[in-house]
């Protein structure tokens, strides 16, 4: 009897598992952390970081520039952004956003995360930049390419 037990307990174990969802790993964009740089005009230009999150096909990208700095203090969430990139090197799509930490006078801009929709393979390439505290809106053009490379869902 003792046999006979053994081998059911081992076939309802392996039907356990048989049975079992298949754990999926979780959708992780490459590179998770990318610079490029920005000329925003009249309001600067330089170094800007960006750093993707990805959760299904809902997608983050946090973004802090040196190209826009803060003349005077910003309160946490009084910048709108919206950030413009190449999807897969022909279309485009945009990720938004008016969250944002509190940011002191003489401060890079930081913004984000930034809300957008990815699809699995989408290869995402920062083009632009528009930025909006107080009313006034900054323009900002990619002079760059990013680097190590687009983002890849």
């Amino acid at each position: 009897m003792r046999h006979s037990t053994l081998l059911l307990a081992a076939a309802l174990a392996a039907g356990t598992l048989a049975m079992a969802p298949a754990a999926q790993a979780a959708p992780q964009v490459t590179p998770e952390t990318a610079t490029l740089s920005f000329d925003c005009g009249s309001y600067g230009s330089g170094t800007a970081t960006l750093k993707a999150t990805q959760d299904g096909t809902a997608a983050t990208i946090e973004l802090s520039t040196e190209a826009i700095k803060a003349p005077v203090p910003i309160a946490a969430g009084a910048v709108a952004s919206t950030l413009t990139l190449t999807r897969n090197g022909s279309g485009t799509t945009t990720f938004t956003g008016n969250s944002n930490p509190a940011i002191p006078a003489g401060g890079a801009v930081s913004t984000g995360p930034l809300d957008g929709t990815v699809a699995s393979g989408d290869s995402l390439e920062a083009k632009s930049l528009t930025v909006v505290v107080f009313g006034v809106t900054a323009e900002c053009t990619a002079t760059s390419p990013q680097d190590p490379g687009p983002f890849v869902f």
